[in-house]
């Protein structure tokens, strides 16, 4: 959708990494005093991200934001309290199939597989896994999915590789399961999670629950598993520091996470006048 000269949303959905965060991982306070203003004002701020809850309230933490939390890209959705509102993930049984092909198929690939509270690895030291730590400042645990219940679920299945891995990678993972729903969150992550799940989804169902339509809805975002997202509402924002391939097929594209873009595109919008 094109900026409009005044736009009054009632809902503001957001991507962390390179969408929320500088790369520094902070938030600007340009960016942090205008979600404060809205959400002042009565409109429904909600992070929308692949991340787990752990690696999320940090950030809502630092920045003493009263939002709700979509989490693993749409598996998890959580209230201003971090009340559970709607949950759907894969089983121990199917995700250990899913363990099985990467360990097989795919040997430069690192997979994580996380619960509504748990980053299980098979190793700590991998330096993938050293990184993402230090990122989503949360600690993973050593294990196997065999430790786990096989009552719980797993909300998502993270691979991490370098990028020249990815694109075979997935390709790979896609066609072993298409029934599932896999989306890159960057040029060395990709995210595995139960079929139907993305962030316009959560998006919907929280509109939903909240009575809010979805014209009066804006989001952000910055990379490929935003874009359901960005498509599903009033307004999708496409960061400047996007892919250039998502840039070409988007008519609204603010400064990038670097250059306050969600604090520019609320400015272009009108939203905060």
């Amino acid at each position: 959708m094109k900026p409009l000269s005044s736009f009054k949303p009632q809902a503001v959905f957001s991507d962390i990494d390179g969408t929320l965060l500088t790369s520094e991982h902070v938030v600007s306070p340009l960016t942090s005093s205008a979600i404060h203003t809205l959400t002042d004002q009565g409109v429904l701020f909600t992070i929308s991200s692949a991340r787990s809850p752990s690696g999320i309230r940090p950030i809502i933490k630092k920045n003493d934001f009263h939002c709700c939390t979509i989490a693993f890209s749409g598996a998890l959705i959580l209230d201003e309290d971090q009340n559970i509102l709607y949950e759907k993930g894969i089983s121990i049984s199917d995700a250990s199939k899913i363990i099985d092909v990467i360990e097989k198929k795919c040997p430069h690939v690192t997979w994580n597989v996380f619960t509504s509270e748990d980053w299980i690895v098979k190793d700590r030291t991998d330096p993938h896994v050293i990184h993402e730590e230090t990122v989503v400042e949360t600690t993973s645990i050593e294990g196997s999915l065999q430790s786990l219940s096989d009552t719980l679920m797993v909300d998502k299945i993270l691979c991490m590789c370098d990028s020249e891995y990815m694109s075979p990678s997935e390709t790979l993972l896609r066609k072993y399961f298409p029934e599932l729903s896999i989306a890159r969150s960057s040029d060395s992550l990709l995210e595995i999670m139960a079929g139907g799940i993305n962030k316009a989804e959560a998006v919907k169902y929280l509109c939903d629950l909240r009575k809010i339509p979805l014209t009066s809805t804006i989001a952000f975002g910055d990379n490929y598993n935003d874009l359901e997202m960005l498509e599903a509402v009033g307004c999708g924002v496409l960061m400047g520091n996007a892919p250039s391939e998502l840039q070409k097929h988007f008519s609204f594209v603010t400064k990038s996470n670097d250059q306050d873009g969600i604090f520019q595109a609320f400015k272009e919008l009108g939203v905060l006048n």
